[in-house]
């Protein structure tokens, strides 16, 4: 009888790299030769309502790169569309498996699928093995002097920043080419129509660091119409870049873009804390605010049709293009849930449809600051005025030229709803919620 062949796994997720990568660093550590899987998740999958989603065509064609870079040196990656439960039952046959090894995920779907996972395998007597790779400190590691969680964002990222000058941060050196890899045959690859995907013509940005737009990052941030952000944000997402390479750019040439990696963390941290903001308010008082909820002006504020340029133009670039400019964000944010009074879920769950780099913590943090229900968040009677906006950010309507073109038409729509109604509306709805 052929015996199975003796692996450990390493359990790619949130982490599509070699390069640093702390999880497949301990693994392959061991002696025992490491299995790369990665399993796509019909539970994840089946919440996507784009067919030709462009971060399922970005997550496979990453890995089919990761698994070609394996097969040039006599390895394999193995890809699963499968239950993970299912997938660890199906190598746990296949193979003499002595434990899995990953990186740790903060959300509490990845929480629970991680339990079910090690207490299968923990029946199996196969070990389970997490590593912290997403964040420079996890969820209990920046606390306050009274050892609490901290809620506000500026004294978080001083204690954060005196934690991080003291830190000698590791680096996980691997060379695929010479790492103890389980030798084998190319495994198939489930396709993107078999998982009920198709490919998405959205282009991706790269996942190079441009120190000429991070050294000029807070300078030019603010402005829509000019390349002045990073564009990273996918690639944090999913890990083809190290959050660590990334903080050490972050500190060597800006600041502030430093500043906008600890927010990322500060909205991780309270997601691992409060795992309730998923789907109430952080202030549970705001869960009383009566959102309007109007359904047709929801669906002229996802479309670009409200007949504020800015709005309208951020909206059509998210979904033309998979990505907003953050300071749009704000702006697009403010409107529904203060001028259109709209529940900040709707929103929120909008931009977990479009984004390339969507991602829980942030996502939420950020709508929730928007809608002042949040931790720190923007208090509920600051109503950001689209006009103003503009003004300041995109003077010479570059920005919404582009995404707009018949702004100064007889074409365009009038405003859905006057600014200085609405904006006194909202405080009112706001004030008598909170009393």
């Amino acid at each position: 009888m052929p015996t199975h062949p003796a692996v450990n796994i390493f359990w790619f997720r949130r982490d599509l790299r070699f390069t640093d990568n702390a999880g497949l660093f301990y693994a392959l550590k061991e002696e025992t030769p490491v299995l790369p899987v990665f399993i796509f998740d019909p539970h994840i999958l089946s919440k996507l309502e784009e067919k030709a989603d462009a971060r399922v065509s970005f997550i496979q064609s990453t890995l089919l790169r990761l698994k070609k870079q394996l097969e040039d040196h006599g390895s394999s990656m193995r890809i699963l569309y499968a239950s993970p439960e299912a997938a660890f039952s199906q190598l746990a046959a296949e193979f003499d498996l002595k434990a899995v090894y990953t990186n740790r995920d903060y959300e509490p779907y990845a929480n629970e699928r991680d339990a079910t996972v090690r207490s299968l395998l923990k029946e199996k007597g196969i070990g389970f093995y997490s590593f912290k790779d997403q964040v420079i400190f996890e969820k209990e590691e920046i606390l306050t002097d009274t050892s609490g969680v901290y809620k506000v964002f500026t004294p978080y990222k001083n204690k954060w920043l005196a934690k991080w000058q003291n830190l000698q941060l590791e680096e996980f050196f691997i060379n695929p080419s010479s790492a103890n890899f389980h030798e084998t045959k190319p495994y198939p690859v489930p396709t993107l129509q078999e998982m009920g995907f198709a490919k998405s013509s959205i282009i991706i940005p790269p996942s190079t660091f441009d120190e000429s737009v991070i050294a000029a990052y807070d300078k030019k941030r603010d402005f829509p119409a000019i390349e002045g952000t990073s564009r990273l944000g996918i690639h944090l997402r999913h890990g083809t870049i190290s959050i660590r390479a990334a903080v050490k750019k972050a500190a060597t040439l800006n600041q502030t873009w430093l500043n906008e990696l600890i927010w990322r963390e500060f909205y991780q941290m309270i997601l691992s804390n409060f795992p309730h903001v998923v789907h109430n308010a952080f202030k549970p008082q705001y869960d009383l605010i009566p959102w309007r909820n109007d359904e047709e002006q929801f669906q002229k504020w996802c479309e670009g049709m409200t007949g504020y340029q800015i709005v309208d133009a951020g909206m059509r670039e998210l979904n033309t293009t998979g990505y907003m400019h953050n300071r749009v964000r704000m702006v697009v944010a403010s409107f529904l849930t203060k001028h259109l009074l709209i529940d900040w879920r709707w929103g929120e769950a909008w931009f977990a449809r479009k984004l390339l780099d969507f991602e829980l913590a942030s996502n939420n943090g950020g709508w929730q600051w928007a809608a002042g229900t949040g931790t720190d968040a923007q208090p509920y009677f600051r109503v950001f005025n689209p006009e103003s906006q503009t003004d300041k950010f995109d003077k010479d309507k570059a920005y919404i030229r582009q995404w707009v073109p018949e702004y100064d038409s007889k074409n365009y729509i009038k405003p859905i709803v006057e600014h200085k109604f609405a904006r006194q509306r909202a405080i009112e709805t706001y004030k008598a919620a909170l009393k």
